[in-house]
């Protein structure tokens, strides 16, 4: 049985298999306007606030004086207080499980009144690590100009030693000259 396949010469190889690739044109796209946005928002609170008086009703609270008197109350406080209890209905099983994580930091939103311009601003640990270590090389560099460090007794001994064999070395020179002169005067 022949397995190989027949490609016209004009066809490369290339753009054969062009057709399985690619060729996805995406699905359509629907946009919303601002006004259908609006509109399912408006129905959400609404139905949302009927579910809550359902609720009220079935508990018996509609009876309450203080649930009448905010009943009463304008529109305007009751979205104010709705925002401050609203907490986000979570999904699955994220809403069932609770998770007590000891290393989690919650993140309180702090008021503009609350906030203090003038206090120092605290620094993160690797700007502190940073800080640290531009102040110890300071202060090696201080003792290393001073002599005081292992590395700089090191040197000096170093050029010592170097400066020693330089003596040395000019005086091998200087009597070699002497020898040379000596020697010129003797012929």
């Amino acid at each position: 049985m022949n397995t190989y396949m027949f490609i016209p010469e004009f066809q490369t190889f290339s753009s054969f298999l062009a057709g399985k690739k690619g060729g996805h044109k995406g699905r359509v796209r629907q946009y919303t306007s601002p006004e259908e946005i609006d509109a399912q928002l408006q129905a959400e609170k609404q139905k949302a606030k009927e579910e809550e008086e359902e609720a009220e009703a079935g508990d018996g609270a509609a009876s309450d004086p203080k649930k009448k008197e905010k009943s009463l109350d304008s529109d305007d406080s009751e979205e104010e207080e709705e925002d401050e209890d609203y907490q986000p209905k979570h999904k699955g099983v994220e809403g069932i499980i609770d998770i007590e994580n000891p290393n989690r930091v919650a993140q309180a939103a702090k008021k503009v009144t609350q906030i203090d311009l003038e206090s120092p601003r605290e620094l993160s640990r690797r700007e502190r690590e940073e800080i640290e270590k531009q102040k110890a090389k300071e202060r090696y560099m201080k003792m290393h100009l001073a002599g005081k460090t292992e590395q700089a007794k090191a040197d000096l001994a170093r050029l010592a030693i170097i400066r020693k064999q330089r003596e040395e070395a000019a005086k091998k020179k200087e009597e070699e000259r002497k020898g040379k002169d000596a020697h010129k005067y003797v012929e």
